[in-house]
């Protein structure tokens, strides 16, 4: 069985679909396409014949992806990732995929085909579906139709069926991640390193992941909720461990490990555990992760000391009440002790903050700038609050006719950057958006941020590096609105 795992083209730019708010950045970041990489890993240690295509980053418009695959056999089985703003761009894809292709099964997986399964069913390019971690589910999909077994006896599936859709039970989480092959080693055989971007990170880098879901209720994210159905699992420190071992002798090239949990520091016990083993392996490759901003210095501490160089602090709001609202579980006033300790285990800080959340107004607006200018990070981004379909924000979005996207296409702006997509009483997404822009104006025009850049650049060249790469890429949009 020939599996081709495809992260399809979207109008040739670097639109990153395995983001947690997927779109094309203005800093040109651009994320290795990671579930693909993970389900395509697994079914190729299980004995399928695989490949992995990632038609984004090679810039491929969908003639030239057609072009590529006619210069071999036809795959049999196609899995194309999907996401909610580029889903008509997917939806077309799959449909010159079926024309080019009839005797090819095109099955879509990712988070917009698994809440929206019934209806992308409705598109005829579309044979199946492949609901949540589809990991497993692919290779039992691939299976069945060699062995042209009944496509009921795949689980996490849906498919037509004379006419109706069909929808067999829920495909069983993947509980032993240990089990899954390294996201690097994967990467490495199947993609190029320069591809890919991150404005923070130094380059180049690998992206993998270390566990699945959050122990947390986020009411806007999106993986925990529609992939991992709301349960955390960890791989163990010893098998991260190893996946650095494997990255430092086997990808040289490689300067910094993007860990792209939801949640890394979820753990501390796995966490201080990670760490410790890295330094007694004299760990050589910088990482980066997500964290909250409960955080303690100890633990920070271990982090720079196994190489960490970059936290991602999801600071959302200077609310509380906002906070509140979306069951963030952190606390405004533990963002100042957050940054000290940051600073004094010297790790640099990315600041996440966002906007058009419920219950926000256009003061708690300008308080959370403020507070993003006073905590002052490494960088920041501002995004509006986006709803995406099966988070319970999308759910409440609906349910009180704040949803202002007539379509999905609407969930990105011309450029095919982030979007408002909810219109909140007395505050319009239009409004929300261009408080975005004046945001990060704000937060990198200050005379202060650009005198400690540039004393940063002389100070270090790996990150003068850094952030020439990324002021070369984001200036434009420093100038103007977007």
């Amino acid at each position: 069985m020939r599996a081709l795992y495809l992260n399809g083209p979207y109008r040739g730019l670097a639109y990153s679909r395995a983001s947690r708010s997927p779109a094309v950045t203005k800093s040109g970041t651009l994320y290795y396409p990671l579930w693909l990489a993970s389900a395509a890993g697994l079914a190729r240690q299980e004995g399928l014949e695989v490949s992995l295509v990632d038609a984004v980053a090679r810039r491929w418009e969908r003639g030239e992806l057609i072009r590529f695959l006619q210069d071999g056999p036809p795959p049999q089985l196609v899995v194309l990732d999907t996401t909610t703003p580029s889903i008509d761009e997917d939806l077309l894809t799959a449909g010159t995929l079926k024309e080019a292709f009839p005797a090819t099964t095109i099955a879509l997986a990712g988070t917009h085909a698994t809440a929206c399964a019934q209806e992308v069913l409705g598109y005829e390019g579309v044979d199946v579906v492949l609901r949540g971690e589809y990991d497993r589910s692919a290779i039992e999909l691939a299976r069945a139709l060699e062995a042209g077994k009944d496509l009921g006896e795949v689980t996490g599936l849906s498919f037509r069926r004379d006419g109706a859709v069909e929808h067999t039970q829920e495909g069983a989480l993947i509980e032993d991640l240990d089990s899954l092959p390294f996201l690097s080693r994967t990467c490495r055989d199947f993609l190029r390193l320069e591809d890919y971007f991150f404005a923070a990170a130094r380059y180049p880098m690998v992206m993998t992941i270390t566990s699945r879901g959050c122990p947390h209720r986020c009411g806007w994210c999106l993986y925990p909720q529609v992939m991992h159905r709301g349960k955390y699992r960890t791989r163990s420190a010893r098998n991260v461990a190893d996946e650095f071992a494997f990255i430092s002798q086997e990808m040289p090239r490689v300067r910094e490990v993007g860990i792209e949990d939801d949640l890394f520091t979820g753990d501390r016990r796995r966490l201080r555990t990670i760490c410790e083993m890295l330094i007694e392996q004299r760990n050589r490759v910088g990482f980066w992760c997500d964290t909250r901003v409960d955080l303690d210095y100890e633990t920070m501490r271990l982090m720079k000391a196994a190489g960490c160089r970059l936290l991602i602090a999801g600071f959302e709001s200077a609310s509380q009440a906002v906070l509140d609202e979306i069951g963030k579980g952190t606390q405004a006033g533990q963002a100042g002790a957050f940054m000290a300790n940051a600073r004094k285990a010297r790790l640099l800080v990315h600041g996440c903050f966002v906007v058009g959340n419920p219950g926000e107004t256009r003061e708690t607006m300008c308080e959370t700038l403020e507070m993003a200018k006073r905590l002052n990070p490494d960088t920041a981004q501002f995004f509006p609050m986006i709803v995406y379909p099966g988070t319970r924000l999308y759910g409440w979005a609906k349910e009180k006719r704040y949803l202002r996207a007539k379509s999905y296409g609407d969930y990105l702006t011309a450029e095919g950057g982030h979007n408002s997509v909810v219109d909140l009483p007395g505050l319009p997404g239009g409004e929300v958006l261009a408080f975005c822009d004046h945001a990060r104006r704000e937060f990198y025009l200050r005379k202060g941020y650009v005198l400690r850049k540039m004393g940063q650049s002389v100070l270090s060249w790996s990150e003068a590096q850094r952030n020439f790469k990324a002021f070369r890429r984001f200036a434009r949009h420093l100038v103007r609105a977007s």
